[in-house]
């Protein structure tokens, strides 16, 4: 997917300058290929996610010009595989709750680093070290919203790996691990933006990561309507194929209209979207709060189509809906949604929508 092959596509550095190596496209290009990729498989598609969007993006538009001239070429190349560290063992969805802290050891030449991140996708490439470089959150102030980015990378002394995660109802052919801080030095070069303003650009790049896991959805729910499509064609039963029969007539047409509407919603909103702003979070919310449950009952209703056939790996719909359910909760969850989607259209007043 990098620029090290001659072949490559160029795509991991997505959104990325092109002076540092990626191809400088907009949020539009960056549903399109989650989608795509999601299509085909949704855990090698939240892998590239976490390296193209939580990384790559997320330093591209906070990182400073000297950051994006070391880290970014061999992201884009792909001989550096990057990932981003939020959420830690007690706290996901509040995150301003995280406990990990980096202290300034003036005498140290840097930030002492020390606490526990988890379910950190691309936490490890090997399932026995560390991946290659990250993105980390921690609080480095009294505040609750004093927050600093630091770039991490494998092989400081005090990274490593805690665990990689087992057993995954989903996502399985994506890595997750947790990641373990103990007295990590990070050089003053290695902070991303602000000293305690990463709030900042936690809030803008969780808004293109919303999009990219809504087109994720979408993919999904692509490849199961065409599977059900496929299948009601080939599937007799009672001497006529599946689309002869009004119960199955409605999960093909419910799905299909669904995922219509998903994808309007998402592209809608990519074509107006500048990956530098910030203040789109009602609808970054919003797209990933439809197409995720829709993905899902997409699944299960090409699953109830195929019966027997649908349980089993063969047709492949059992894994996109396992796969479909982590979208309800990665990223943020629906319930964070709902919330977020109600403090933003209650400040909204009286203003009505356009």
């Amino acid at each position: 997917l990098g620029t090290a092959d001659p072949e490559g596509l160029g795509i991991l550095g997505l959104t990325a300058p092109e002076e540092h190596g990626g191809t400088g496209f907009d949020a539009t290009a960056c549903a399109l290929v989650h989608e795509e990729l999601s299509y085909s498989d949704p855990a090698f598609c939240l892998s590239y996610l976490a390296h193209s969007v939580l990384f790559v993006n997320n330093l591209a538009v906070n990182g400073s010009g000297q950051q994006l001239e070391k880290f970014l070429p061999g992201a884009c190349e792909g001989t550096k595989i990057g990932g981003m560290c939020m959420s830690e063992p007690a706290a996901g969805t509040d995150v301003l709750g995280m406990k990990t802290t980096a202290k300034l050891d003036q005498d140290a030449g840097g930030y002492i680093l020390n606490g526990a991140k988890m379910w950190i996708t691309n936490g490890t490439l090997t399932g026995k070290d560390t991946g290659d470089v990250f993105l980390v959150y921690a609080r480095t102030g009294e505040g609750r919203s004093d927050i600093t980015q630091f770039v991490v990378e494998r092989g400081m002394e005090g990274f490593n790996l805690g665990q990689k995660i087992e057993d995954k109802l989903g996502m399985r052919a994506s890595m997750t691990a947790e990641l373990v801080f103990d007295n990590v030095l990070i050089p003053e070069e290695n902070v991303v933006g602000e000293v305690n303003g990463a709030t900042l650009c936690m809030m803008r790049n969780l808004e293109i990561e919303r999009i990219a896991l809504a087109a994720m959805a979408l993919g999904i729910a692509r490849r199961c309507v065409d599977d059900m499509k496929r299948y009601a064609a080939e599937r007799t039963a009672f001497g006529k194929d599946l689309y002869s029969f009004g119960q199955m007539q409605r999960h093909i047409a419910e799905s299909y209209a669904e995922y219509m509407a998903g994808r309007c919603y998402v592209y809608g909103l990519c074509n107006g979207l500048d990956l530098s702003t910030y203040g789109n979070g009602l609808d970054a919310d919003g797209v990933k709060l439809y197409c995720a449950p829709m993905a899902k009952n997409v699944a299960d209703r090409a699953i109830q189509l195929m019966g027997g056939y649908g349980y089993v790996g063969e047709y492949n719909v059992e894994r996109m809906f396992r796969d479909a359910k982590l979208l309800e909760i990665g990223g943020g969850t629906n319930e964070s949604h709902h919330k977020n989607m109600s403090r933003d259209l209650r400040r909204m007043s009286d203003n009505k929508l356009e």
